[in-house]
């Protein structure tokens, strides 16, 4: 046995084990977002957590654990400073003034930028290795890629497949993030704007015009206001609405934010699964 070295002194089971007591990973990290919270909690890795956003509600728990330190657009700096971070995670151009305040600060900050199914999963394996749970992350990204493939596998043998429209906020009008119409095609759907769903910016998805969506005629309409309560009544009486198919047969559904804007497993899991119930029971009564 190596001289220094005892079995009484050296308890490890795995690899990662090993290199967690030969390499530095952050241990005071604050989650400017949901999504990178309930990936470190999924992986086991919560006791890092030093401060979460307002907006997180997965799991629930952290909410009554972590210290709320963010909205979405603002922080509150001196707090987030006053917890001694090692490692603060963003997400995308919205937190940019965010984070050149603490690295003014001498804080350390990466932020994620993806908007992609593949993305999210490049993002889990990414913060599994930040943190030296790279082995447990790449088993929790193996088992979303999976459930991907068995959902598509079951909606690809459809015949007809539903048009959707998605609202992500209604004032203007803002059509599907990328990830949003990628799970709605997992799911069996198409989404009716899938042509703006690759600009990353919400400026660049809104609806100039509200005649185009009675134009492309969608069979289903999903609203997921950012955090506001959808109303169907709402949209259904805009005007020349009541000629979409989704109006006329009462097609209209709301899914959570926190289920389907979050670009983490959320996303992957309820939110997937909740545009796979829809869209079967549009087939239910609708292609018989």
């Amino acid at each position: 046995m190596q001289a220094g070295i005892s079995n009484t002194n050296l308890n490890v089971s795995t690899k990662e084990d090993v290199l967690r007591m030969c390499e530095h990973y952050p241990e005071r990290i604050v989650c400017l977002t949901a999504e990178t919270t309930e990936t470190l909690y999924l992986l086991g890795e919560e006791d890092r957590i030093v401060g979460i956003s307002g907006y997180t509600v997965r799991p629930w728990r952290a909410r009554k654990e972590k210290p709320k330190v963010a909205a979405f657009t603002s922080a509150k700096i001196d707090r987030i400073i006053a917890l001694k971070p090692d490692l603060v995670l963003g997400f995308s151009d919205l937190q940019a003034d965010i984070a050149a305040d603490l690295i003014r600060r001498g804080i350390t900050v990466m932020v994620f930028n993806h908007r992609s199914v593949a993305g999210i999963l490049k993002m889990i394996r990414t913060l599994g290795r930040i943190v030296g749970a790279g082995e447990q992350a790449e088993q929790l990204a193996c088992g979303y890629e999976n459930r991907i493939r068995e959902i598509r596998n079951r909606t690809d043998n459809k015949e007809f497949r539903p048009k959707i429209y998605f609202e992500e906020w209604d004032e203007p009008q803002i059509s599907a993030i990328r990830w949003v119409s990628e799970l709605i095609g997992v799911a069996g759907g198409e989404d009716v704007f899938r042509e703006l769903a690759t600009h990353p910016d919400s400026k660049n998805r809104i609806i100039a015009d509200p005649a185009e969506v009675i134009r492309r005629a969608p069979d289903i309409i999903i609203g997921s206001w950012c955090g506001k309560k959808f109303r169907a009544e709402k949209v259904a009486s805009r005007l020349g609405w009541d000629a979409i198919p989704a109006v006329a047969t009462g097609n209209l559904y709301e899914i959570k934010s926190a289920e389907i804007l979050q670009p983490g497993p959320a996303a992957l899991t309820d939110g997937l699964d909740h545009l796979e119930r829809i869209i079967r029971q549009w087939h239910s009564h609708f292609t018989h």
